[in-house]
Order: C-alpha cells, then sequence, then structure tokens
C-alpha cells in the first residue's frame, strides 16, 4: 500500500473536519444572541466578520505549527515542542478527562432535544438517545479513517448543502423584511450597553467558531501535511465564516430584533416565517445533520492525542494503539465514548465543563503563541510560513486572552477552581515520569 493511499485525509477531509466540528448547534444559537444584544445588523455583521478575521490568523498559526509537526496530538505536540512536557500533559490531562468526552456528551444531548421534536414519543428519553447517537457515530469512527473519512465528507456536504438551502428559502419563500438588514434599520434601545453587548457578542461568536484547532490532531494521517494542513484549516474556518454570516443575514430577515426571545422561540419563529407550520421541524432536522457531524469529527480527532501521549509514555500503552487494518485508535475512541456516556446520563457534565473552559482556552492561546518561541529556535524552509506573522499569531492570541478574561471576570469561582483541578494532574505526571524511567523500553518521539 502507498503513503498516499495509507492516509485517508486529504484536503477536502481535512477541512471537513474543520466544518463539520466547528458547525454544530451554535450555528442557531449566535445569531440569536448577537442580533438581540447588538440590536444592530452592521454591529452583528461586524462583530461576525471581526472574529472570523482573527480566527483565520489563528488557522493560519495553526497551520504553521501542524506543517512543522505534522503528527498525531495537535496543540498537545505544540505545548510539548514550545514549553515542555509538563504543559503538554496538563493540557492533555483536561481534554481526555473533561473537555472531550464533555463536550461529546453536550452536543449529543443537544441533539437529542432537536430530535423530540422530531419524534415526539420519544420524550423522556432524551439522555439514552444521546448515548445511543455517541455509540453509532463512535463505531462509525472506529470502523476505520478511511470509511469515517469519507462518512465525515459526505455528511458536512449535506450539511452545507441543508444550510445554504436554509438563506435560499428564506429569502426567496419566507415572509421576512429586507429593512431589517440594512445597517439603519435598528436602534440600540432596550439593548444593553455598547461595550457589553459587543462583548458578548465577541464571546459568542468565537465560541461559535471554537475547536477549529482540533483538526490538527490528525496531522500524522494527512497527504502531504506541511501543505494540506494550512490549508484545510484556511479553507474551513473561511466557510464557516461565510455559513455565519449568509445565515445570520437569513435569520435577521425573518425575524425583527425587537421580538427576539430565548434561541429555542428565535429558531421557532424563524422556521415558521421561512416555511410555515412545516419550519421548525425542517430546523429541527438541520440541527440533529449539523451536530452529528459535528460529534463524528470530534470522536474522529480527540483520540488522536491519546496516541501522542502514548508516544511519550504518558498514556496506557494498551489504549494508546492504532488498529493494523483500520488504523482506527478503536479503544481510546470505545474510552471516549463511555466517558461522554456515562457524562450524558449523569447530567452534571456542563457544570464539569464550565470549570474547564478557561483553562482549556488558556491551553489553546499557549499553543498558539508556541509558534512565537519555535520561530526563533528552528527555521524550517520546508514548512508553511504564516502570512503576517508574528501580527497574526499575535492577533489571535489576544483574542482567546480576552475571551478568557472576560470569562474569569464573569465566572471567578468557576475559573480559579478549574485553574486547581488542573494542577491537580501535576504529581499525576509526577509518578508516569518516575514509572517511564523504570520502563526504558518505552519508546518516544514515534508516530503510530
Amino acid at each position: 500500500m502507498s503513503a498516499r493511499s495509507s492516509k485517508p485525509f486529504g484536503l477536502w477531509t481535512a477541512a471537513a473536519l474543520v466544518v463539520g466540528h466547528t458547525i454544530a448547534v451554535g450555528i442557531f444559537l449566535t445569531p440569536a444572541e448577537l442580533i438581540g444584544a447588538l440590536a444592530s445588523p452592521a454591529l452583528t455583521f461586524s462583530v461576525w466578520i471581526f472574529c472570523g478575521a482573527l480566527v483565520l490568523a489563528g488557522a493560519f498559526t495553526f497551520g504553521e505549527l501542524a506543517s512543522r509537526y505534522p503528527r498525531a496530538g495537535g496543540p498537545y505536540v505544540y505545548l510539548r515542542e514550545a514549553w515542555g512536557e509538563r504543559s503538554a500533559f496538563l493540557y492533555g490531562w483536561q481534554c481526555l478527562l473533561v473537555m472531550d468526552p464533555g463536550v461529546t456528551a453536550a452536543l449529543a444531548l443537544g441533539a437529542s432535544q432537536y430530535l423530540v421534536l422530531l419524534w415526539p414519543d420519544a420524550a423522556g428519553a432524551e439522555r439514552w438517545m444521546a448515548v445511543g447517537a455517541i455509540w453509532l457515530l463512535a463505531f462509525a469512527a472506529m470502523s476505520g479513517l478511511t470509511l469515517s473519512a469519507r462518512v465525515l465528507g459526505m455528511l458536512t456536504a449535506f450539511k452545507l448543502l441543508a444550510l445554504a438551502a436554509v438563506v435560499i428559502i428564506a429569502f426567496t419563500m419566507g415572509e421576512g423584511d429586507w429593512s431589517r438588514v440594512m445597517p439603519s434599520s435598528a436602534a440600540r434601545s432596550g439593548s444593553p450597553p455598547l461595550a457589553e453587548a459587543l462583548a458578548i457578542g465577541l464571546m459568542g461568536a468565537f465560541f461559535s467558531f471554537g475547536g477549529f484547532w482540533e483538526a490538527s490532531r490528525v496531522a500524522g494521517e494527512v497527504r502531504d501535511p506541511r501543505r494540506t494542513m494550512p490549508a484545510a484549516l484556511a479553507l474551513g474556518v473561511s466557510c464557516v465564516t461565510i455559513v455565519y454570516l449568509a445565515t445570520t443575514a437569513a435569520f435577521m430577515y425573518l425575524v425583527p430584533a425587537s421580538e427576539i426571545g430565548s434561541a429555542s422561540d428565535f429558531a421557532n419563529r424563524a422556521g415558521q416565517a421561512m416555511l410555515g407550520p412545516a419550519g421548525p421541524a425542517a430546523l429541527a432536522a438541520i440541527v440533529v445533520l449539523s451536530v452529528m457531524t459535528s460529534i463524528l469529527a470530534l470522536l474522529i480527532m480527540a483520540p488522536r492525542l491519546c496516541l501522542a501521549m502514548g508516544r511519550d509514555g504518558l498514556f496506557p500503552a494498551p489504549l494508546a494503539s492504532v488498529d493494523g487494518v483500520t488504523r482506527a485508535p478503536v479503544r481510546a475512541t470505545a474510552m471516549l465514548a463511555l466517558l461522554a456516556s456515562l457524562f450524558a446520563l449523569v447530567g452534571t457534565f456542563q457544570q464539569v465543563v464550565a470549570l474547564f473552559i478557561c483553562p482549556a482556552l488558556a491551553f489553546i492561546a499557549l499553543a498558539a503563541s508556541a509558534l512565537l518561541a519555535l520561530r526563533r529556535r528552528n527555521v524550517r524552509a520546508d514548512a508553511f510560513r504564516a502570512p503576517g506573522y508574528p501580527l497574526t499569531t499575535w492577533l489571535f492570541v489576544l483574542l482567546v486572552t480576552a475571551v478568557v478574561i472576560m470569562i474569569a471576570v464573569n465566572r471567578p469561582l468557576e475559573a480559579l477552581t478549574g485553574f486547581g483541578l488542573v494542577l491537580l494532574g501535576l504529581p499525576a505526571h509526577a509518578l508516569l515520569r518516575l514509572r517511564r524511567r523504570r520502563m526504558p523500553a518505552v519508546a518516544t518521539g514515534v508516530d503510530p
């Protein structure tokens, strides 16, 4: 088998990881939040464009990092290379135990709420529906990288076509008003103060882009990763920005800013204005498709972190293995699905994940800033070079840092508790290092 055929991710499938994972239920929630807070089409579109431009700067940054270190693990590898093994382990510690399964469970439970709208008889079984969705998609991810990459690419294409249909139908058949989309169509009376509204809008927009960097975890399975990963990240983020702008304009056309209530009410009103009584169910089906694609992308990407930590002797070797035929990390994927299922059944994951949001984003800022250190240490002529460096890297780092500060100011107890819990990984790291010294045969730095 050739090297080319053994690596299933080309430009489209790698970009599909970015688009598929990034666009989830937030596509229907964030526009309501932004329109309601900013109460101005001009400000709403400006926030999307501003945040999209800064996230694109982050895509360039992670693109160069992936080009320099085309291995499984993504941010874990960049943290280790720039700031040492300890910081990388702490990042992996909170990802494997909380963030990855927590986000998976959150997405699955979110999808189950919309499944009930399509299948009312299932009301009361949302948690079990979420668990079923997790394992269905986990089995798809475990079936093999080639098959799962094709399924992901197909689902992402369907998702984009469905969202394009929403925009087209909204403007051609929906009961809306073009004046609502015009820059001067809305006043800010009754909305939060401008500074507060912009902060709310920036946080909401950024979280809608969150997770694009995770695609770099599969760089070791991408064909010609030094060229493909930067292009895939930039293409994916650009596509996501266009989708958010188009759908926000469509929803703005359908629902007056002055009448926006909760996000669920907003989606219901938009669906009614678009297709009448059938509209809410149509939007619910698109949400389910969008979220399922996002879960599958995460289940493909997240387990690669186990492989990277296993190379360093910081994760159990039996779990950090790849199937010789399918090239899928079957055991690590099953572990992630099991933890996500437990979170979905217990239902306390939202509070747990809230504790880790600040440290998780702090690690992403630290991983992006790794490029600033690595460029000085090692000049690689064959690596992609981020356009506008170092300005683009600094802008993205400052954006993530600003979001971390805003979260910490609004939720200081959760932020401090989250950082404290992450630091509990230090004794675990010390024990694993001691174990590794006693087992010198552990291989490090070799890609699976």
